[in-house]
């Protein structure tokens, strides 16, 4: 298990960061630990409803949503490293769990290009990330990685 790019966001992720639609946005969907497919495969889907049609389950706890995003993101170029990072600000379930709780496993990000209507099937899969945590009722924050979101070098 690790974190990555889907295929289809590879050489793309830097686009869909940037948010270049009117009613566009990053979301962020937290999968459950039990079921989880090798990261070989979990990069081959090419939209969310395909995914979860998978043996991934999504987080059903209490008070779970999925965090929808459009603020909070950088994309950073990096010259001296000869880079290019990009992050969002850490997410927060409060509370998380209590009444129904999960093992978690990954944390995933999707380009969503239209907010106002669009369905799962048009969710397009960007990062994935190991997330292993179990909800208690206590704050869930989630940060993805130490270094940030995606980075290309």
């Amino acid at each position: 298990m690790a974190n990555g790019v889907f295929n289809i966001s590879k050489g793309l992720w830097r686009y869909y960061l940037s948010l270049p639609a009117t009613n566009d946005a990053l979301v962020v969907v937290l999968l459950k630990g039990a079921g989880l497919v090798a990261d070989s495969v979990l990069a081959d889907y090419d939209d969310l409803a395909a995914l979860l049609a998978g043996a991934s389950d999504e987080a059903d706890f209490t008070s779970y949503a999925r965090k929808t995003i459009t603020t909070g993101i950088t994309i950073t170029v990096d010259d001296t490293n000869d880079r290019v990072d990009g992050d969002i600000d850490d997410q927060v379930w409060s509370p998380a769990g209590g009444a129904a709780n999960n093992t978690l496993g990954k944390l995933i990000t999707c380009y969503d290009s239209d907010t106002t209507g669009g369905t799962d099937s048009g969710l397009i899969p960007v990062t994935y990330h190991d997330f292993v945590a179990t909800t208690d009722g206590n704050p869930l924050t989630a940060q993805v990685a130490t270094a940030g979101l995606v980075r290309a070098a």
